[in-house]
């Protein structure tokens, strides 16, 4: 074992994890008030799900063996015959890489959540998530970074622009538009539970990024400094351009615009950060900032589809531009584990070509999966909470619980309200009564 890299794993595999409950806070500041426990659940639930999902299936559907190039076998579930202190090509103990690759299985389904809050029922959510992770997430792990069909084509993807952004963006866009627009969609803005916590999640997981960027490189080495920095740099031009672009078009910036923008940023150099240049994580950061930014605000409105908290705006559109961009700006100087130079550097339009057809892959795979996934689910699970709920709220009508006092107590008012009614009518019918007995 190198215990200089094992280490590195370690903590990257920590921050990795941190990175859910962190975006717990995001999306759960970004909700109404009414849908906050809703929210915050149905991310946080994940981590015990995806961790159980993950040993039972998932590192066998992803590592072992393989089945058309397309998935692993079942030889290896629960761990079965797994060797987990033998060591891997940078000396890391295989239970070790076994878990750093769980809590990328954690925060993926994670991420779709923010597209269906405060209309999609728990119980759908959580069996989604289960046939998701089998059908469709191993499987792009499997042909991405095990030797799988994409991997033998010679497609590359540092930290999960396909198997993780793309694949859960597309995911959001396709729950949405199955679910429906939420009860009085585009006509009353909702109002953000917490902006704070909007900002607190936002740190979370741009630290929590770098455990995610820099650790693929599986070693304490060049190649992870050189993630850290471009992720670094990415970020922090997307942050900026989102805060300009606000500027320019509204007068005033955003707290929540500049957190949009800094997660534009950390999604569009993921598959890209250990293979690009400084400057190439500015031009990723920039376009793709620039572009999630075009989408959300002009074409998602034409578009009627309700992805309520733009995972697909933010996680898909940049996931494209970052995965498609990688094609254009990766160099073998930076990590001569790759066999060809991007377009920019020299390598003709051969990467190029093979990240277009990651990316469009990618897009047109999980369509047709979730869609069968979906249509199947709903013979035996309704997908969508009533609209008596849905103004309720999922906080009380799927859970039972409240994050902020003044939802109950309004509850209450309007219950105290309905039955002072019914009493009053009671009351008028008795004193008619008593007045024609008279």
């Amino acid at each position: 074992m190198n215990a200089a890299n094992s280490t590195f794993l370690v903590l990257s595999s920590i921050l990795v994890l941190f990175m859910t409950p962190g975006l717990a806070f995001f999306y759960g500041g970004l909700v109404s008030k009414r849908n906050v426990v809703n929210t915050m659940l149905s991310v946080f639930m994940i981590c015990g799900l995806a961790i159980l999902l993950w040993l039972a299936f998932g590192y066998s559907l992803s590592f072992s063996g393989d089945l058309g190039g397309i998935v692993g076998n079942l030889k290896a579930t629960w761990l079965h015959g797994v060797d987990l202190t033998a060591l891997t090509a940078t000396k890391i103990p295989n239970g070790l890489y076994l878990i750093f690759q769980m809590m990328f299985a954690i925060i993926t389904p994670a991420l779709f959540v923010g597209a269906v809050v405060g209309r999609i029922r728990f119980k759908f959510l959580l069996t989604f998530i289960i046939f998701w992770s089998l059908l469709i997430y191993y499987p792009m792990v499997h042909m991405v970074w095990d030797n799988g069909l994409l991997a033998k084509l010679g497609v590359i993807d540092f930290a999960g622009g396909t198997v993780v952004h793309i694949n859960a963006g597309i995911t959001a866009l396709v729950l949405s538009a199955f679910l429906g627009a939420r009860h009085k969609y585009g006509k009353d803005a909702t109002q953000h539970y917490n902006i704070l916590w909007v900002l607190l999640g936002t740190a979370i997981l741009w630290i929590g990024w770098y455990g995610f960027n820099a650790g693929s490189a599986l070693a304490m080495n060049d190649i992870a400094i050189q993630a850290f920095l471009t992720t670094t740099v990415a970020t922090a031009t997307s942050m900026m351009t989102w805060m300009v672009v606000d500027m320019l078009t509204k007068g005033k910036p955003t707290l929540v615009g500049v957190c949009t923008g800094t997660l534009c940023g950390l999604v569009a150099i993921t598959p890209a950060c250990g293979y690009v240049t400084i400057s190439g994580a500015f031009w990723i950061g920039l376009i793709a900032t620039l572009t999630s930014y075009g989408f959300i605000t002009f074409i998602k409105p034409r578009l009627g589809i309700d992805d309520a908290l733009d995972a697909f705006g933010c996680h898909g559109v940049s996931g494209m531009i970052g995965s498609i961009m990688t094609g254009l700006f990766a160099s073998k100087a930076v990590n001569n584990t790759i066999s060809l130079n991007g377009l920019f550097y020299g390598g003709g339009v051969k990467l190029f070509g093979l990240q277009l057809l990651a990316t469009a892959f990618t897009i047109v795979f999980t369509t047709l999966v979730c869609i069968v996934i979906i249509v199947l689910l709903k013979r035996v699970i309704r997908m969508r909470v009533d609209e008596q709920e849905e103004e309720l709220g999922l906080d009380q009508g799927e859970h039972g619980e409240v994050a902020d006092y003044t939802v109950q107590m309004s509850h209450d008012l309007t219950n105290i309200q309905h039955h002072s009614d019914e009493f009053r009518g009671q009351l008028a019918q008795l004193l008619d009564k008593q007045q024609r007995f008279r």
